[in-house]
């Protein structure tokens, strides 16, 4: 297995990775942008290929065994505290991960980890996640956060075997789009590794 830093060509296969990924909030969003006769994943492509938006290429990283991707790490610096961007616009059953993004300002933000079903339990996931104190410490950041539905058990598993705590929650608000209907968005993080 290889990891490297994801290139616009990747941005079709970054998308269909997030939908995974997404619990359903990226479809829930691209839908509305999606023109007569195009897919969401070529909406998610077109995204993805942003040049200034945290959601971009420039901040992903994917796994590949042999010539296939089978994997990504979605992560970026989040903003510092009195940068944030005013909640009142967002919907109601986004405004939870909203409000705990703001809870780590600074901190390196963990957007979407993915894999395709036939490569899981190969150990991408956390290798994937191996990378995030050095990708954190280019930042300058400190700090590594995730957010993640308390529902999705295996996910936050995982996070806490990689050393990740849950310090904050907020109620799921439950939405057509995701696949759960009750339990909490979970906030975690974990100090970043000094060198």
């Amino acid at each position: 297995m290889d990891i490297r830093l994801a290139t616009k060509s990747d941005c079709r296969t970054l998308a269909e990775l997030a939908l995974i990924a997404g619990e359903g909030i990226p479809a829930f969003f691209w839908e509305f942008s999606s023109q007569p006769g195009q897919t969401i994943e070529e909406v998610g492509a077109q995204r993805l290929l942003s040049e200034t938006e945290n959601f971009s290429y420039r901040n992903a990283h994917v796994a590949e065994v042999g010539d296939e991707i089978a994997g990504m790490l979605l992560a970026y610096r989040l903003v510092d505290a009195g940068d944030a961007d005013d909640l009142a616009g967002l919907p109601d059953f986004i405004r939870p991960l909203a409000e705990l993004e703001q809870c780590v300002p600074g901190s390196y933000y963990i957007n979407m980890l993915a894999c395709y079903p036939r490569f899981r339990g190969q150990g991408i996931g956390t290798a994937l996640m191996n990378i995030v104190d050095e990708l954190a410490r280019q930042q300058g950041c400190t700090l590594a956060s995730i957010e993640v539905f308390s529902e999705n058990s295996g996910a936050v598993r995982l996070y806490q075997r990689l050393g990740y705590s849950i310090v904050d929650k907020r109620p799921l608000i439950p939405h057509a789009c995701y696949p759960y209907t009750h339990g909490d968005v979970l906030l975690l993080t974990r100090p970043v590794a000094r060198t």
